[in-house]
């Protein structure tokens, strides 16, 4: 049994903060899927952040956890394609922040989740209207196709740069930290190639001496398998978790999942992964089934 616990990331929409049916139909456009003003439970933290984020950093400091991803800037990236923010629509996305820190303080950890909705000089005016409310970082503000424009975002601003989940293998992680474009990386396993790529992801970051973060949003075999990968790489910074989702539907697939309190997840235990799909789910009508030939 390891003892050592990571420090979980919360985020409503993925606590990272996600409400319920966030990404659990094929339905996964932004905005489209948010479900705000409905509610399945006490997690509804996407509607939470958008609503009452103020209210929701106490809960979420009550509980333990310290840090929170939010991302009040997708509605005005919908409405204007990613072209220009007014300024109606920047006071109304930097509630939430305003609401955190004058509820909370310091003590709260804001991560600002921006899905690469917006074009660079945008982007470059909304990171620097927030940087008076000090957030942890800044994650895929432009679309992830050039490290020539993200690292001149980087420059534009004192606050970390987390990119990106939706970057697969290594080869581009190494194009965009030998530009100084990325202060953190955020790594998907299910996109990116597994347990082994994930590795060789996190030794690089942390050749150019920066931190590894797991991202979750897949699923729950998914998130699994990336406590695994924090545990095993010096450079961890934080673990993404979904409270919506491993406190719901994530446990209608798998027989296990890891122990989260006070905003840290522990080691899981048995062989391999140390999770096994429930019987159920073979059972489910919307099951699809993929099969490489030998």
């Amino acid at each position: 049994m390891v003892s050592r616990c990571i420090r979980c990331l919360a985020v409503s929409a993925e606590t990272s903060f996600a409400g319920y049916r966030y990404v659990r139909s094929k339905n996964i456009r932004p905005v489209s899927n948010w479900n705000l003003g409905q509610s399945e439970g006490p997690f509804e933290d996407l509607d939470a952040f958008m609503n009452r984020a103020d209210a929701l950093a106490e809960s979420l400091l009550e509980s333990g956890i310290d840090a929170m991803k939010i991302w009040p800037f997708d509605p005005a990236a919908q409405e204007n394609n990613g072209l220009y923010i007014s300024a109606a629509q920047m006071k109304k996305a930097i509630e939430p922040l305003e609401k955190i820190r004058k509820a909370v303080g310091d003590r709260m950890d804001i991560m600002v989740e921006f899905h690469s909705l917006w074009n660079l000089p945008t982007a470059k005016k909304i990171a620097r209207a927030l940087e008076p409310y000090a957030p942890m970082w800044y994650e895929d503000p432009i679309r992830m196709n050039s490290p020539q424009a993200l690292a001149e975002y980087a420059r534009s601003t004192d606050v970390w740069v987390c990119a990106s989940e939706t970057l697969g293998s290594r080869w581009p992680f190494k194009d965009f930290l030998e530009k100084d474009a990325l202060h953190v990386a955020m790594v998907d396993l299910c996109w990116t190639g597994g347990l082994t790529e994930g590795r060789k992801i996190a030794s690089l970051a942390e050749t150019w001496h920066r931190p590894f973060a797991p991202h979750d949003c897949i699923g729950p075999v998914g998130f699994v398998a990336a406590v695994h990968m924090s545990f095993s790489q010096p450079n961890t910074l934080i673990q993404e978790s979904v409270r919506a989702f491993y406190r719901g539907w994530y446990n209608e697939l798998v027989t296990v999942l890891p122990r989260i309190e006070n905003g840290y997840v522990y080691p899981m235990e048995g062989p391999g992964l140390g999770v096994e799909l429930q019987p159920t789910v073979f059972k489910r009508q919307d099951l699809t089934v993929r099969r490489t030939p030998a």
